[in-house]
């Protein structure tokens, strides 16, 4: 059996979509499995043990210029690998327009979303043969992510698996750390996918200022466009705290694996921190923490943000976000490092 699944972004669901790879491999042994993703995030799907194949798209570019020759080319080079494929069935636990019209493009038989409303987009189902509801039981997006088993008709784990991102640690061990790197250093992040998930910069100074006090150096790393306000933490955080260098992706995956700890919002490198075991404080100001929130074995979650009811729900957004207190932030933190 061929299968297409398609999670094209962004960092935290692709982490958030390995249980199910592993889930499909483990129900069908047999099964190729193909991963449909964005080009700036393959390093997280290639290699990955339960794929055996990447195809990577660029739908940034293309949504620039969708009437292009460079696009159409792009398009129907990616419709021919496809039709060379020729996959059974097509997953898309994204449920968006443009991950929904790839799913089409695969040309599978059956082509298998999530229902609403754990389906984030409407219209999304008009390019699936077929759509079937998330978890009800259990809120959590892996839950929901699970639910498309039923399509190969294996059913989801009772246990609610934890994303295990031990894999790609190894696929980039060589990557050597920044030199400026101190030993035993806890990770801040000051960005976020959206402007509503930004933490408060006096908040990660107070978590930085009680790193320092334990013992711990705190290094704040940052992405394109981040740089003056990871500027700003170590200006108000004091001594103890020192900017990380730029890296690439392959370069984070490090300095996350061999941190002492990582604090961030609702936010990829959080999740990914916590795939590989590393214990993560996430602080959820506009999102849903039992839905988006990280899964590993040492997490700890301040959340400012109240959801109206147990709904189901296709968005990551809270009914009613709320703020965090820089004490608030900075007791997570105590209370991660002196967990088991």
């Amino acid at each position: 059996m061929r299968i297409v699944l398609v999670r094209l972004s962004a960092l935290g669901d692709i982490v958030h979509t390995w249980p199910l790879a592993d889930a499909l491999r483990s129900a069908r042994p047999g099964v190729r499995l193909c991963w449909v993703v964005e080009e700036r995030l393959s390093l997280l799907v290639e290699g990955h043990p339960a794929v055996d194949q990447v195809i990577t798209v660029d739908t940034r570019r293309w949504r620039r210029s969708p009437l292009s020759r460079r696009t159409r080319t792009a398009i129907h080079d990616l419709r021919r690998r496809f039709a060379e494929l020729s996959p059974d069935l097509a997953l898309d636990p994204q449920g968006v327009v443009k991950s929904a019209l790839v799913t089409r493009w695969t040309g599978a038989a059956q082509r298998v979303g999530l229902a609403l409303p754990w389906r984030r987009e409407r219209l999304a189902a008009l390019a699936y043969t077929a759509t079937l509801p998330g978890s009800r039981e259990r809120r959590h997006v892996v839950a929901s992510n699970l639910e498309l088993l039923r399509a190969v008709g294996a059913t989801p784990p009772a246990a609610l698996p934890h994303p295990d991102g031990r894999w790609l640690v190894e696929r980039t061990r060589r990557q050597p750390l920044p030199a400026a790197s101190p030993p035993g250093y806890v990770v801040l992040l000051p960005g976020a996918g959206r402007a509503r998930k930004l933490l408060p910069v006096e908040g990660l100074a107070e978590v930085a200022r009680r790193a320092a006090g334990a013992g711990h150096a705190a290094l704040v790393v940052w992405g394109p466009g981040e740089e003056e306000r990871a500027s700003e933490v170590v200006t108000r955080a004091g001594p103890g705290a020192a900017m990380a260098p730029p890296t690439d992706l392959a370069g984070l995956v490090q300095l996350l694996a061999q941190a002492r700890a990582v604090v961030g919002g609702d936010t990829g490198p959080v999740h990914l921190a916590a795939s590989f075991g590393v214990p993560a404080l996430a602080i959820f100001t506009a999102t849903d923490w039992r839905r988006n929130g990280p899964l590993g074995r040492r997490v700890e979650v301040v959340s400012g943000a109240r959801d109206g009811g147990d709904r189901p729900r296709g968005t990551s957004r809270a009914a009613r976000p709320g703020p965090v207190t820089p004490a608030e932030m900075a007791d997570g933190f105590e209370r991660l490092l002196g967990a088991p």
